[in-house]
């Protein structure tokens, strides 16, 4: 995943991350305000879904792919 945007708000920062593989965007909860998503670089994250029908989560890890190239994304 990389991200495309972030914003500060009071509880928390939200992300903007577009997965790679399946050309889907994911607005990514970050509570604890820990992790700083930079361009161009991917990511891999967990955490958990918090609703069924929508394409969101609550961050609980992040760390840079070092194996998978922004590079050889088309989107």
């Amino acid at each position: 995943m990389f991200a495309v945007s972030s914003t500060d708000h009071d509880k928390a920062k939200v992300s903007i991350l577009i997965d790679a593989d399946t050309k889907r965007c994911y607005k990514v909860y970050d509570y604890k305000k820990a992790f700083k998503f930079e361009p161009n670089k991917m990511y891999c994250i967990s955490g958990k879904a918090n609703s069924a029908d929508k394409l969101y989560l609550i961050l609980e890890n992040a760390r840079e792919d070092k194996l998978y190239s922004l590079s050889k994304v088309h989107i």
